[in-house]
């Protein structure tokens, strides 16, 4: 049975995507721990991190990167978080998002409720950091 991220990656689901190759994809998480806060999926359907290969961790990390750095210019956090906890959905995800102290990682206090307006501003500044950083090849529209 695939997993809902597998659902938002194939269009079955909506998703705010900010990112999109042949390995995988970023969209916004609908419970974020800040504004921009990014999921970074690869496509293929793996349960957790230890099970994917070395290039495909790299790759992942890499593309989170990328988007955090997107999250620091645009948000200024004194850190930008990275996490693999993979507890809520059974496919291998890494949250990217702006820190501001160390609550910032306790999901407990992730948004119950988002303003879809203010997420759609949040995708949009994202998309517009990753195209200005040179990335456009992979931002989708």
């Amino acid at each position: 049975m695939s997993s809902v991220f597998t659902k938002i990656i194939n269009g079955e689901f909506p998703g705010r995507f900010v990112w999109a190759d042949e390995h995988c994809v970023g969209f916004l998480s609908i419970n974020p721990l800040g504004p921009g806060h990014t999921l970074v999926v690869p496509r293929a359907e793996i349960d957790q991190w230890v099970d994917a290969d070395a290039e495909l961790t790299a790759h992942l990390t890499q593309v989170a990167r990328t988007i955090g750095l997107a999250v620091r210019e645009i948000w200024s956090p004194p850190r930008v978080g990275l996490m693999v906890a993979g507890f809520e959905v059974p496919h291998l995800h890494v949250h990217v998002f702006p820190a501001w102290d160390m609550r910032a990682f306790d999901f407990a206090t992730a948004a119950a409720q988002v303003d879809a307006d203010e997420q759609d501003g949040h995708a949009a500044a994202l998309r517009s950091a990753l195209r200005a950083a040179g990335h456009g090849d992979h931002v989708p529209d």
